[in-house]
């Protein structure tokens, strides 16, 4: 199993100074998310050559590796245009995955949950054009369901990934959107069964009130997707519940630490979801080593 992080709060650090951090905080690989100066939010990639060439001597120098690339487009878009735009940025992002040497990527499955037919249409479209070279390049697929976007809900999300019926296409779970994606945790990761191949691990609150209306935020009946990623045990997530089922499982892909909500205590924050992890996962049978067994 591949315990990463997810190094969104040090977006700051200099792209060449990152896995060295990222190994001083205890991790040996990156879920390598969105940066404004290699592959930034919904445009097209900024990295060229020699900075792709010059990254990959400074993760070869620390020691660290990268588990998946992480992009985010809107590839389910209702607007052509704009669906059109991602795929190409898509394309881009994947010769830059190949050319680091990187064999998977995960995202999200976008769109508008007011246009669902629309945004479903959309994502068909975009996998038309982007299985064929995901096969081509030997590329992994990790898709998972994200709070606004035009599947939410767990079970549906691997229904679609079924649907997809491709063996490079597998399922995402996210801790956080636990409630989002409908509160039944076990039940989803179970549902999955071997489509489960990857992980993000930060805690959450269900922002729900008796009424079942989101809270926090007005008028009530927003629809505002309210939720957190917090260090593990400042939220609801069960986590015994949670580290249990996947040893049920034996899970065995990526598991990456994903807490945005703590930029003022990045580095403790990532130091504690390291030893975490790595404390509730230690004695998984399934994972042990023939001469620990």
């Amino acid at each position: 199993m591949k315990i990463a992080l997810d190094p969104y709060m040090f977006r700051d650090v200099p792209l060449l100074e990152l896995p060295a951090l990222v190994a001083e905080l205890g991790y040996e690989y990156i879920e390598l998310s969105p940066r404004p100066d290699f592959i930034p939010f919904f445009v097209h990639p900024r990295a060229d050559k020699r900075r792709i060439s010059e990254f990959r001597r400074a993760l070869a120098d620390a020691g660290v590796k990268i588990a998946t690339m992480l992009p985010l487009y809107h590839w389910a878009g209702p607007d052509e245009d704009e669906r059109q735009n991602a795929v190409r940025y898509w394309k881009r992002a994947i010769e830059i995955t190949v050319e680091l040497g990187v064999d998977t990527m995960n995202s999200e499955f976008n769109g508008r949950p007011e246009q669902q037919p629309k945004s479903e249409g959309q994502f068909w479209r975009s996998m038309e054009e982007l299985l064929p070279i995901f096969e081509r390049e030997s590329i992994q697929l990790r898709l998972e369901p994200h709070p606004d976007d035009f599947i939410e809900d767990g079970r549906e999300a691997v229904d679609m990934i079924r649907g997809i019926n491709h063996p490079n296409v597998s399922f995402l779970y996210c801790a956080p959107h636990t409630f989002h994606m409908g509160g039944d945790l076990a039940g989803v990761m179970e549902y999955a069964g071997d489509l489960l191949t990857h992980l993000h691990v930060a805690d959450s609150l269900d922002h729900r009130a008796s009424s079942g209306l989101r809270y926090i935020v007005n008028p009530p009946g927003s629809a505002c997707r309210v939720h957190q990623h917090l260090d593990i045990g400042q939220g609801e997530v069960d986590w015994d519940l949670f580290f249990g089922t996947l040893e049920g499982l034996e899970f065995d892909g990526v598991m990456t630490a994903c807490v945005f909500a703590w930029e003022d205590r990045a580095y403790e924050s990532s130091k504690f979801m390291r030893e975490e992890m790595g404390r509730r996962t230690r004695d998984w049978k399934h994972l042990a080593t023939p001469a620990t067994r």
